[in-house]
C-alpha cells in the first residue's frame, strides 16, 4: 500500500497521478485527515505517558523521604492519568484501524508514462513483431483443432469438475508439459532461480502482494482451513520475503517457478472466452524480481526483453501494450502487456503482464534492505508472466495448423519429441 508520509510530502502530486486511475482526490484528502488525527492522539499519548512516568519517579523519591501523604497524591493523579492513557490507546488503535483499511482500497500510484484511459481500448500499442501466417480457408479455432487431434478435452473437464477445466491427453499434455520445462529454461538461463512453491497461501500472503481486499471475489476460498488457492505464482513467491530485511548485496533476487494458477473469473462468458481463451484453473511460468529501487525500471525493460525473446524463438506474432490507468492492475505502477495474435480467431490474446510495483508491495509485505548508512529502505518489487500457457498454447494450435496437421514450433521439438500433431 501507498506511505502515507509520502502521501502526506507529495499530496498534489498523489492526487494528480491517482487521476490516471480515476481514483477521487476525497480519498486521497481523507487519508491525510485521518492522519492528522491519528497524529494529534499520539501526541496526547506521548505526553500523558511521559507525564506518568515522571510522577512514578517523583512518586519514588516522597516515598524514600517519607514523605507518604504527597506520594499517595501523586500516585491517584497516575491513576487518572492511566485511564486516561487507556483511552486514548483505543481511539489511537481505532484510528489506525480507520486509516490502514483506507490505505488498503487506494490503488499504486501509476508510473507517470502511464497514459489515461478507462478500459483496455484505451492501451497504447509501443510494439508489435511477427508476420501473421496466411491460413487456408478452412482452417479452424483451437477449441476445434483440439477436438479434431484429440489432444484437450473440455467435455471431460466439465464433466470431472466444470467448465474451465479443461483435461489435456496425449500429445496435447506432452504438449503442455514441454512449453513448461521449455519456458523455466529459458528462465533459469537468463538468472532465475527456481522455486517450487505451495498452490495454496494464507490471508496474510494475499494481502501482501495485494489479492486481497481487491481480487477477493476471484479467489477460490478453502473456508475450513481459511487458505486460498493461489491465482498466480507470483503471491506465494513473492510472500517468501514477507517481513524480511534482505542484505542490499543479494539485489537483484531473481526467481521463476511454475505453478497451476486458479481463478474463478466471476461474469466471463461469451464466445471470446471459449476453449483456452479463459480458463478457471490453468498453467502459469512466472519471474519475479525483488530489486534496489535506483534499477527496478531497468530490470522491468529486460523481463520485457526476455519474454520477447521467448515468442521470438517461439516464432509468434506478438505486439506489446502499456496499459492505461483504467486497465492498471490495483498495485501496479506500470505494466506491459503481451498479446499473441489468434489467426483463426483473428483476433490478439493477452499471453504476459510484466509489471513494476515499486515499493506497494514492499510495504504491505514490509520487505526492505539495509543501504549504505545502515537504513532500512522499502525494496522495489517485479513479476510478470513468462508466460501464461492456455492462450500460448491457443496461438500455437492456431498460427501452425496446415492440411497435414498442426506443427509443433522448432524451439519446442527437443521438449516434445515430435515435431508435427497429426
Amino acid at each position: 500500500m501507498l506511505q502515507v508520509q509520502f502521501i502526506r510530502e507529495n499530496k498534489e502530486e498523489v492526487i494528480k497521478l491517482l487521476q490516471v486511475r480515476n481514483v477521487e482526490a476525497s480519498m486521497i484528502e481523507q487519508v491525510i485527515s485521518l492522519d492528522e488525527e491519528r497524529r494529534a492522539l499520539q501526541a496526547q499519548l506521548d505526553n500523558i505517558l511521559a507525564e506518568s512516568n515522571k510522577l512514578s519517579k517523583e512518586i519514588g523519591g516522597f516515598f524514600k523521604s517519607g514523605d507518604v501523604e504527597k506520594a499517595n497524591a501523586l500516585k491517584a493523579q497516575t491513576g487518572e492519568l492511566k485511564e486516561t492513557s487507556k483511552t486514548l490507546g483505543e481511539q489511537l488503535n481505532a484510528k489506525s484501524e480507520e486509516l490502514s483499511s483506507l490505505l488498503y482500497k487506494i490503488p499504486n500510484i501509476p508510473h507517470p508514462s502511464v497514459p489515461a484511459g478507462n478500459s483496455d481500448e484505451d492501451n497504447v500499442e509501443i510494439f508489435k513483431e511477427g508476420a501473421v501466417p496466411e491460413l487456408e480457408g478452412d482452417a479452424l479455432p483451437h477449441w476445434e483443432l483440439a477436438k479434431k487431434y484429440d489432444i484437450i478435452d473440455f467435455d471431460l473437464g466439465a464433466k470431472i469438475t466444470g467448465a474451465g477445466f479443461p483435461v489435456y491427453k496425449g500429445k496435447g499434455a506432452r504438449l503442455q508439459r514441454a512449453l513448461i520445462a521449455y519456458f523455466l529454461d529459458k528462465n533459469t538461463a537468463a538468472g532465475y532461480t527456481e522455486y517450487q512453491v505451495p498452490h495454496l497461501v494464507n490471508e496474510a500472503s494475499g494481502f501482501g502482494t495485494g489479492q486481497l481486499p481487491d481480487k477477493e471475489g476471484q479467489m477460490y476460498h478453502i473456508g475450513a482451513d481459511d487458505l486460498y488457492l493461489i491465482p498466480t505464482a507470483e503471491v506465494p513467491v513473492t510472500n517468501i520475503f514477507r517481513d524480511e530485511i534482505v542484505s542490499e548485496s543479494s539485489l537483484p533476487i531473481k526467481i521463476t517457478g511454475y505453478t497451476p494458477c486458479f481463478r474463478r473469473e466471476a461474469g466471463s462468458y461469451g464466445a471470446h472466452v471459449r476453449g483456452l481463451n479463459r480458463l478457471h484453473q490453468f498453467d502459469k511460468v512466472e519471474i519475479v524480481r525483488v530489486e534496489h529501487p535506483d534499477n527496478s525500471y531497468k530490470a522491468l525493460d529486460g523481463m520485457v526483453a526476455h519474454i520477447q525473446e521467448i515468442l521470438r524463438e517461439l516464432k509468434l506474432p506478438y505486439r506489446i501494450l502499456r496499459l492505461c490507468g483504467g486497465d492498471l492492475g490495483f498495485t501496479s505502477a506500470l505494466t506491459f502487456d503481451f498479446e499473441v495474435y489468434s489467426t483463426a480467431q483473428e483476433r490478439w490474446l493477452e499471453i504476459s503482464s510484466v509489471s513494476n510495483f515499486e515499493t506497494y508491495q514492499a510495504n504491505r509485505l514490509k520487505l526492505r534492505f539495509k543501504d549504505e548508512n545502515g537504513k532500512s529502505v522499502l525494496a522495489h518489487t517485479l513479476n510478470g508472466s513468462s508466460l501464461a500457457l492456455p492462450r500460448v498454447l491457443a496461438g500455437i494450435l492456431e498460427n501452425y495448423q496446415t492440411p497435414e496437421g498442426i506443427k509443433i514450433p522448432e524451439a519446442l521439438v527437443p521438449y516434445t519429441g515430435f515435431d508435427m500433431i497429426s
